[in-house]
C-alpha cells in the first residue's frame, strides 16, 4: 500500500465538512475562497484565474489577508486552509512564474491538474507543502503516486470541467487497493447526502465545483447562475471540441452561441489548448460548463447559505444511516 495516512485527519482538522471545493476556471472568485474558507471547508482557485502573476501573487494576498482577519475575530472557529490549482501542461505559458508565487506564499494545498512533474512536487514539499493531483483513472493515478504527490483526486463520470468516464464505484476501489492516502472524489456530488456517499465509498474529502457557479460570490454571469439552477444533467453533454479535452458545457449555452450540440466538431490534429480557456475563445466564457450534479441546485444563493445547508444535510443523513448499522 502507498500513501500517508496521517495526511487527510490533519488536513480535516479546521473543517465543518469533509470538502474540497473545486477551483473552477474564471468562475472562482477571491472572494469565493474567502466565503468557502470562512464557512468550514477547503477553498481553492486556479491559478489561471488571475490575469498575470503580478495579479496572482494580489490575489494571494487579498485570500490571506481575509482569512487571518477571519481568524483574528473569530479564534474559536479558525478558517479553513485555501489551495492554489496549477494547470500543468506545456499549453501553459505561466507554469513557472505561476509556480514561484505559489511558492513565495507557501501554499498549504496545491491542486495539480493534468499532470504532476516531479520538480512541482519537489519544490512544494521543499517548504511543507502538500500536493494533489486530479486523475482520471488508475493508471494515471499510478504516475502521479510515482512522481510523489500526497493525495489523489478522482475525477469521475458527470465531473463538471474537464471530466472523467469512470464510475465512482469502479475508480475508488481500484484505487483503495493500492492508495492509501488522502482521496477526494468528484463526480455529481451536490448534496450532503452525496458527501456522506462519498466517504462510505472510500475517500476522505468530497470535491464540489459546479454548484458553486451559482453562488453569489462566483464570477459567473447572472444568466448563468439561472442557468445552472433551472437545468439538470439532461442538459449537460461532454465534448472535446473547445478544448481538445473531453469536458461538460451546458447545452442551452451552446446553442445560445449559435451552435449545433449535434454538430460539434474538432479537426483532425487539432492540439490540446487548456491555459487561455481552449483554442476556441469563447470556451468557459460564453459557452457554459457544468456537471450533471447541477439538478440538485436549487437557489442562487451565498456560498455560505448552501454550506450551511450541506451541513444540515450530511448530519442529518448521518443519523438516519445510524438506524440501519
Amino acid at each position: 500500500m502507498i500513501g500517508n495516512t496521517s495526511i487527510a485527519p490533519a488536513l480535516k482538522a479546521n473543517l465543518r465538512l469533509p470538502l474540497i471545493g473545486g477551483p473552477m476556471f474564471i468562475a472562482t472568485s477571491p472572494a469565493l475562497v474567502i466565503a468557502q474558507c470562512t464557512s468550514g471547508v477547503i477553498g481553492s482557485i486556479p491559478a489561471l484565474n488571475a490575469r498575470s502573476t503580478t495579479a496572482l501573487d494580489e490575489m494571494l494576498c487579498e485570500i490571506e489577508e481575509a482569512l487571518a482577519a477571519h481568524d483574528a475575530a473569530t479564534p474559536e472557529r479558525p478558517a479553513a486552509p485555501y489551495s492554489l490549482n496549477l494547470v500543468a501542461h506545456a499549453s501553459n505559458p505561466r507554469l513557472e512564474a505561476d509556480l514561484e508565487i505559489l511558492l513565495a506564499h507557501k501554499v498549504k494545498l496545491a491542486i495539480v491538474s493534468l499532470a504532476a512533474p516531479q520538480e512541482i512536487v519537489s519544490a512544494v514539499h521543499a517548504y511543507g507543502g502538500l500536493i494533489f493531483n486530479d486523475i482520471i483513472s488508475n493508471r494515471h493515478a499510478e504516475k502521479c503516486a510515482e512522481a510523489g504527490v500526497d493525495g489523489l483526486i478522482a475525477v469521475c463520470a458527470g465531473a463538471g470541467g474537464h471530466t472523467g468516464n469512470m464510475s465512482p464505484f469502479a475508480l475508488v476501489q481500484e484505487l483503495r487497493a493500492w492508495w492509501q492516502g488522502p482521496l477526494a472524489l468528484s463526480g455529481c456530488i451536490a448534496t450532503g447526502q452525496s458527501i456522506l456517499g462519498a466517504l462510505a465509498m472510500g475517500a476522505d474529502f468530497a470535491y464540489i465545483g459546479s454548484p458553486f457557479l451559482a453562488s453569489l460570490e462566483a464570477n459567473t454571469a447572472p444568466g448563468f447562475k439561472e442557468m445552472v439552477q433551472r437545468s439538470d444533467s439532461r442538459d449537460v453533454m461532454v465534448t472535446n471540441c473547445f478544448t481538445g479535452v473531453n469536458a461538460t458545457f451546458l447545452r442551452p449555452s451552446i446553442v445560445a452561441n449559435g451552435l449545433d450540440p449535434a454538430a460539434l466538431s474538432r479537426p483532425e490534429g487539432a492540439k490540446i489548448s487548456i491555459a487561455g480557456g481552449g483554442s476556441n475563445a469563447k470556451a468557459w466564457r460564453d459557452i457554459w460548463s457544468a456537471g450533471q450534479g447541477i439538478g440538485a441546485v436549487r437557489h442562487v444563493e451565498p456560498a455560505a447559505d448552501y454550506i450551511d445547508r450541506l451541513v444540515m444535510e450530511f448530519d442529518a443523513a448521518r443519523a438516519a444511516l445510524r438506524s440501519w448499522i
